[in-house]
């Protein structure tokens, strides 16, 4: 479980299509006079004269389609033009002279300028076989590109001899538009305000970019251990909000387990806005979620998703300063969540904070790109709100967290589908069961498989973590466990451990 532009320029388009010449008209008076001594070759080289300027406006028609490629516009223009000037061209003289063998815009036909010049393709040097696939592609454009122009002109010219018009006049900006309270964009502007980028800065000067909210008006940010990790030994901690400014801040506590950590800013203006809390236990299924953070540096990210699952047990590491792992039984969201996220808020459909925003599940490493994607594949986790409020009053009260335990060592293989096993030997050699201790008074044993807490189903040892961490010191909670292929359930008064050992 993981904790956490290029592109070619493209050439600029024309402001406006090129224009085709009109072929001069032919006048009616004169074509039909009796007077008129003309004799029948300088009739034929008059319609020579027409067609002529006909090919030019087919000239202009290819050129136009260039453009086309880039633009969208002006090559039903130039069509039209050189089709008129054609129609001229039959009409000046009967009969018509011979259609040429190759079309005139091939032959070298063309006004002359940048947009009417005909194309002319190179001969093929020998050797050079690329080249003709490339040509083909151009040929290609340039089709896709008249027919693009041709259509665009089309509704153009039906829509100047439309009398009803579709388009719609904006009366208003858009900062001007009233949203509705419960819109993503009502609760996103209430909320940015009060979320921050973290950029934490080791002594040595390594780091990373990470998110946090307002706790309270004292100026507490509450985000993820991992975040504030690298700079709490000697580091540097500076904070960012919405609005550009900037602020020094120090960690004011950590929870390795938990993944929560408290900062407070050095000079905090009197301005602040907490976040509104939530109820994480009231979460459904289906729930709509608003994420906010920054993720790979973009801060003031937004992006939105529903509540896919409750109680998902997440084990997460807190990128290596340390080489713990952290348990949490998570809020599941398809909500976009990428690596400078963490630390945000996970938000409900009225604004309220109800996560933690702190690990994403990355793609199975082998497919088509052969690794794995450490970006969002929408399996982003959060730690519940309550869960995190409570963890914040310790660590502002006292600089250090408190763990419920049982008292119980068990293993944190997650291959064991079939409960949490207490171990045989704990750490370092210690005894499995402490003396004593709740599990002890339970009457559990090493070799016992927990396969339930209260009513939820316990698959493995981190699992079992998780779901103790959700409660406090002193809760009763009642364990089901498997001794000797039987069935056994048991009342465990929890105990507790300060601090991250």
């Amino acid at each position: 479980m993981s904790t956490e532009n290029e592109g070619n320029a493209v050439p600029k388009a024309p402001s406006a299509p090129p224009v085709p010449v009109d072929a001069p008209a032919v006048s009616a008076d004169s074509a039909g006079s009796a007077d008129s001594a003309a004799s029948a070759a300088d009739s034929r080289a008059a319609a020579a004269g027409a067609a002529s300027s006909g090919a030019s406006g087919a000239s202009g028609a290819a050129g136009a389609g260039t453009a086309g490629a880039d633009s969208g516009a002006g090559v039903g223009a130039g069509a039209g033009v050189g089709a008129g000037a054609g129609s001229a061209a039959a009409g000046a003289a009967w009969p018509p002279p011979q259609p040429p063998a190759v079309p005139s815009y091939a032959a070298g036909g063309g006004s002359g300028s940048g947009w009417g010049a005909s194309y002319q393709p190179q001969e093929p040097k020998p050797g050079r076989r690329r080249g003709g696939l490339v040509a083909a592609v151009l040929a290609a454009a340039l089709v896709a590109g008249g027919v693009g122009g041709g259509i665009g002109y089309w509704a153009a010219e039906r829509n100047d001899n439309d009398t009803g018009s579709t388009t719609v006049a904006a009366a208003d900006t858009p900062a001007d538009l009233k949203r509705e309270p419960g819109s993503v964009a009502r609760i996103a502007a209430d909320a940015l305000p009060s979320v921050v980028t973290i950029e934490a800065q080791s002594g040595s000067g390594e780091g990373g970019t990470g998110t946090g909210f307002v706790y309270d008006k004292q100026g507490h940010i509450l985000t993820n251990n991992h975040v504030v990790a690298s700079a709490a030994e000697g580091g540097k901690l500076q904070v960012t909000f919405s609005n550009g400014k900037k602020y020094a801040a120090e960690v004011v506590g950590r929870a390795e387990g938990y993944d929560v950590a408290v900062i407070k800013l050095k000079d905090a203006p009197g301005d602040l806005k907490p976040l509104a809390l939530g109820n994480s236990d009231r979460v459904a299924v289906g729930d709509s979620t608003i994420a906010i953070g920054a993720p790979f540096g973009l801060s003031n990210t937004v992006t939105t998703g529903i509540i896919s699952a409750k109680n998902r047990p997440v084990t997460s590491s807190d990128g290596g300063q340390s080489g713990k792992s952290s348990y949490m039984s998570a809020l599941q969201t398809d909500a976009s969540i990428n690596p400078g996220n963490s630390g945000g808020p996970l938000l409900d459909g009225r604004g309220a904070v109800i996560g933690i925003n702190s690990a994403i599940k990355p793609a199975d490493s082998g497919g088509l790109g052969g690794s794995g994607q450490s970006g969002s594949i929408g399996l982003g986790f959060a730690i519940p709100v309550n869960q995190a409020k409570h963890v914040a009053q310790q660590l502002i009260k006292t600089g250090q967290p408190v763990y419920p335990v049982i008292g119980a060592s068990v293993s944190i293989q997650q291959d064991t589908s079939n409960g949490a096993m207490i171990s045989q030997e704990g750490a370092s050699g210690s005894e499995a069961v402490t003396p004593n201790g709740p599990a002890d008074k339970a009457g559990l044993k090493p070799g016992d498989v927990i396969t339930k807490l209260d009513d939820m189903v316990i698959d493995s040892g981190p699992t079992l973590i998780g779901q103790i961490w959700t409660h406090k010191p002193g809760d009763t909670v009642k364990i089901t466990y498997e001794r000797d292929g039987k069935e056994h359930t048991v009342d465990v008064t929890l105990g507790q451990r300060k601090g991250d050992s």
